[in-house]
């Protein structure tokens, strides 16, 4: 039972993570593309997926994490616990919740970097929306002002669209980087070529599936907000992420939520853009961003209480191991009263154990 365990752990992982945090990644790759075939989009970012997981595999002596779970130890006993948090995260994607995947599934395999983690997610969403506030609010008057009113020309096109597809390409390769610990923490530390070439199969055939509905509810998040869908503002969500994941990640080894960069990126460009343009009212603008962070923090709010929960239902689900009882033998030359004093001290102690 533990290597089914094991075995469902990864798949739900895998689709889990692929179907929440990729759209982080890909989701404006999608909305700017989305007249070119879902399987033209899926080959261009499977490509990418399959390089990157082969390289580290091959580097890091059969490790595809990139060495993120060198100080996180595969567990002695998996239990049907350690299968609950992409589970739980599969139910939360659904329902278009952005949540971290890094709180819900590493913290039950090592939860004191919960502390740490949490306090780098949420300096990280500041840091994003201020930082994209900045940013936009500096060049929405004379470079995104001629994005959403010259949408359909077609000059510099070509260049465009070479641009978009090298950024999403470097995003998404430092993406699965730092990421892909979540979805091999359920296996051994090292693979077998078999092993790494069929795991690789199953992510491939859950990303296709993820194209294929373009982006599922997360999209959403990505499609309501301002003018996402121009190649030009895409591109340049995609650096802006990329450059700021790149500062988060020399920042220290702590492991972060991007959930939540991301999400204070679009919020502050949204926010900056409207303040600029004043194409829709105050009153309209705030709603989209406190729904997103009521989404946000309603997936940390599980992710905290499973991080909590977890370890004390783990203990309950590893199978108890009965105790062995000492048989203690009365003393020769014993009276009768004292060896009915002594069986019943005896009974006593065997009832305590």
């Amino acid at each position: 039972m533990q290597e089914v365990f094991m075995l469902l752990g990864f798949l739900f992982a895998a689709y889990s993570i692929v179907a929440n945090d990729s759209i982080q990644t890909l989701g404006t790759f999608l909305n700017s593309n989305d007249k070119r075939a879902w399987w033209q989009l899926w080959l261009f970012a499977g490509g990418i997926l399959a390089a990157v997981v082969l390289y580290g595999w091959a580097v890091h002596n059969g490790d595809p994490s990139y060495g993120r779970l060198s100080k996180i130890p595969l567990p002695t006993e998996f239990t049907w616990v350690h299968v609950l948090p992409p589970v739980i995260l599969l139910f939360l994607t659904r329902f278009g919740f952005p949540v971290s995947t890094t709180f819900l599934v590493l913290t039950l395999f090592s939860q004191k970097a919960l502390g740490p983690m949490l306090q780098k997610s949420i300096l990280g969403y500041f840091v994003a929306f201020i930082g994209a506030s900045v940013i936009y609010f500096a060049v929405s008057k004379i470079y995104q002002k001629h994005f959403l009113n010259e949408e359909k020309a077609q000059a510099n096109r070509k260049f465009w669209i070479a641009a978009q597809w090298v950024s999403t390409a470097f995003l998404w390769s430092q993406w699965l980087i730092q990421d892909l610990a979540n979805i091999f923490v359920y296996l051994p530390r090292q693979l077998s070529f078999l092993e790494i070439s069929s795991a690789l199969a199953v992510m491939l055939l859950m990303s296709a599936f993820i194209f294929y509905n373009r982006g599922g509810e997360i999209q959403k998040i990505v499609s309501s907000k301002t003018n996402t869908a121009d190649i030009r503002s895409a591109t340049m969500i995609d650096l802006i992420f990329a450059f700021m994941l790149f500062y988060f990640k020399g920042m220290n080894k702590v492991p972060m939520s991007t959930t939540w960069v991301f999400i204070g990126l679009l919020a502050g460009r949204e926010l900056a853009i409207n303040m600029r343009l004043k194409l829709k009212n105050q009153s309209e603008v705030w709603p989209v961003i406190g729904k997103d962070i009521m989404k946000a923090t309603g997936g940390l709010a599980v992710s905290v209480i499973l991080a909590l929960s977890l370890p004390i239902l783990t203990k309950m689900a590893q199978p108890s191991k009965p105790g062995v009882v000492e048989k203690i033998i009365p003393k020769k030359n014993m009276t009768s009263k004292d060896e009915k004093e002594f069986l019943a001290k005896q009974n006593i102690a065997q009832l305590d154990r």
